[in-house]
């Protein structure tokens, strides 16, 4: 028992702790709660002969400060991206603009016009807050927002091919993320599929000899998470939507990405902005919000007005319905894109894929500069590195960057990673050859003096 001599009182620890910044905004009753389980481990520790003797009290509250913030900080948290992956679907995919990020805040403690119009005082329709703006942007007659794309994508088969036959391409029948498969979505909707071509290849009368009276509609999927090189083949949107004027049947887009700019604009070759789907002659396409928009999780709907019309009018539609917290978000963004330049400034997605080599070497070299100066711990270059769009975008293609290395010396480049992401304010990156990388095209400058922070704590 001589051991436990030192261990220190509930009440002085409690106090120093208490005085700490980082637990500021955390309850008296949950602060003790901390320091009552730290001493009761460490006297467990001591008496177990894990530890030789109690630690001084300074260590006793760091670690019950480490243990309040991490317990109180809530499990969904923000998090620093440097791992140069743009669209990081495991951290949250595209970040808000701040304009819409307000509007959210706004909207959410307030009473809005959700479902109520001004002019007419009744009932209104939530869709009325973006058709406007996504006609305006795509050039399509009519327009509605959904929960995510896979909704999207269910409901306008629901509502145009129930109980009736899709055509699409073997080489489209995609899986995205989390194991959800098309021709599971197809089957659920109540539409039949029907294949057509090969794996590599299909042609255009590959389509045609599959037309029957049977026929809905003319499915195209966007393969946004591979790509099929070599000896292979596909039909593009103009092509498809004039075998769909031969024929009478209406050709249906899964674009995915949501692209609302010129690909060459955001250094990406193979995705089609969506205005040139609906102008290609797409009857109705659908995408994500949270992707290469750069807003929040939403399926958006765009085409011909017959079609949208009988989404709105199904059942389902209201089961996949859009939040008003999202649509916040959604019509702010949409907004900004009004002004083209000022969506490049604004929008972090945009900002990030479209920055360049140059600006990111800069940005590469403050960040090095403001690391501490510890050579027994790590030694810092700057070098060449690739960035990824991600969330399934531009399959294959790689964004060139520069990214601080960190060459770990006093711990390994596994455990430097950990600390990392456990700190205060998680920071996420990458190994490459037992080195750390550090990629400023996902990092924000105003997070640097953070990760510099959190250099100096985590030795």
């Amino acid at each position: 028992m001589n051991k436990l001599r030192s261990m220190p009182r509930v009440d002085d620890v409690l106090s120093l702790v208490q005085a700490e910044q980082k637990t500021q905004n955390i309850s008296y009753a949950e602060l003790l709660n901390c320091v009552r389980e730290t001493l009761d481990k460490t006297r467990k520790d001591v008496l177990s002969g894990k530890l030789e003797q109690v630690p001084p009290i300074k260590e006793i509250v760091r670690e019950v400060v480490r243990m309040a913030v991490k317990q109180c900080s809530g499990s969904l948290r923000p998090v620093i991206n440097a791992t140069g992956v743009v669209l990081h679907t495991n951290l949250g995919r595209a970040v808000l603009a701040e304009a819409a990020a307000e509007n959210v805040k706004q909207v959410a403690r307030q009473y809005n016009t959700l479902e109520y119009d001004l002019e007419a005082g009744e009932r209104g329709s939530r869709h009325s807050h973006v058709e406007k703006l996504i006609c305006k942007l795509t050039g399509a007659e009519a327009a509605m927002a959904v929960n995510n794309n896979a909704a999207a994508v269910m409901l306008m088969l629901a509502s145009i091919c129930k109980d009736k036959e899709v055509v699409v391409s073997r080489g489209e029948l995609v899986e995205i993320g989390g194991s959800f498969r098309v021709p599971e979505i197809m089957s659920m909707s109540g539409a039949t599929l029907k294949e057509i071509g090969t794996t590599n290849k299909t042609h255009a009368d590959d389509y045609r000899k599959a037309i029957n009276e049977n026929t809905a509609a003319l499915l195209k999927v966007h393969t946004s998470n591979f790509k099929i090189v070599g000896f292979s083949q596909s039909i593009g949107i103009e092509e498809l939507s004039q075998i769909g004027k031969e024929t009478g049947v209406p050709v249906l887009y899964d674009v995915g990405s949501g692209l609302m700019v010129d690909n060459a604009l955001v250094n990406i070759a193979d995705e089609l902005c969506v205005k040139e789907c609906i102008k290609g002659g797409a009857d109705v396409v659908c995408f994500s919000a949270d992707k290469l928009l750069g807003g929040p999780q939403a399926g958006i709907l765009a085409g011909k007005k017959e079609y949208i019309d009988k989404m709105k009018k199904n059942q389902f539609a209201r089961v996949v319905r859009i939040d008003k917290l999202n649509l916040a978000a959604l019509e702010s963004t949409l907004r900004i894109y009004l002004d083209e330049e000022r969506a490049f400034k604004e929008i972090p997605t945009l900002a990030n894929l479209a920055v360049s080599k140059s600006d990111l070497r800069i940005k590469a070299t403050k960040l090095q500069s403001m690391l501490p100066e510890r050579k027994k711990d790590f030694t810092s270059v700057i070098k060449a590195a690739e960035s990824q769009v991600g969330g399934g975008s531009a399959p294959g293609e790689l964004l060139p960057s520069f990214a601080v290395q960190i060459t770990p010396v006093s711990i390994s480049a596994a455990e430097m990673e950990k600390r990392l992401r456990e700190y205060e304010t998680p920071i996420i990156c990458r190994i490459r050859q037992d080195k750390v990388l550090l990629d400023p095209r996902t990092i924000f400058e105003n997070q640097f003096e953070e990760i510099a922070k959190a250099f100096n704590e985590i030795f």
